[in-house]
């Protein structure tokens, strides 16, 4: 059967023809997806979301192969899951030093805990790995975005996003921890 025959099967309610539809594309969705998500994971939500989309919307699709359409679903959804996953991890730092420093006096007034939980943060970023420092330096200081981070240190922008996630947790824990002590 055809692309065309297939859908219009699953159309008039034949659940095993759309089997048969993800049997022959799921392969190429989860390699688009794999490009745009680089993890497994995040390549096998979004194969699972693109076909639960086109189950949603066959009915729609006007052309005679599938493959292109599903093809476009994956890299939208992807690129949708991308960037939901980045703005659920991006936190200032303001926002961390915030948290971290609530109950102390605001910026424009002198306090010796203020200047010591101050100088706790630079110690705990001064223990970090010379990258870590660097990425924190390029976010932070000179303000770059995620993507000129990327093509200056050569790492990709989710992996860029991912290790400055990493690296707000642990000085987090860190500034948690000598907090209590």
């Amino acid at each position: 059967m055809t692309d065309r025959e297939l859908a219009n099967e699953v159309i008039q309610g034949n659940h095993k023809a759309f089997a048969e539809i993800v049997h022959r594309h799921s392969g190429m969705v989860f390699s688009r997806a794999i490009v745009v998500m680089h993890t497994e994971e995040g390549a096998a939500e979004v194969t699972q979301q693109t076909f639960v989309r086109a189950y949603e919307r066959l009915d729609t699709w006007r052309g005679t192969e599938l493959g292109p359409w599903l093809a476009a679903i994956a890299a939208h959804t992807a690129l949708k899951l991308l960037d939901k996953e980045r703005r659920r991890r991006t936190t200032s730092l303001d926002d961390l030093q915030g948290g971290l420093l609530s109950g102390f006096p605001a910026e424009n007034s002198y306090s010796e805990e203020h200047e010591a939980q101050l100088q706790k943060m630079e110690a705990a970023i001064a223990r970090l790995p010379e990258q870590d420092q660097q990425l924190l330096h390029l976010q932070y200081f000179e303000r770059m975005k995620t993507a000129d981070i990327a093509r200056r240190t050569g790492l990709s922008q989710s992996n860029v996003l991912v290790k400055l996630h990493r690296i707000r947790e642990r000085l987090k824990l860190t500034m948690t921890h000598e907090r209590k002590d």
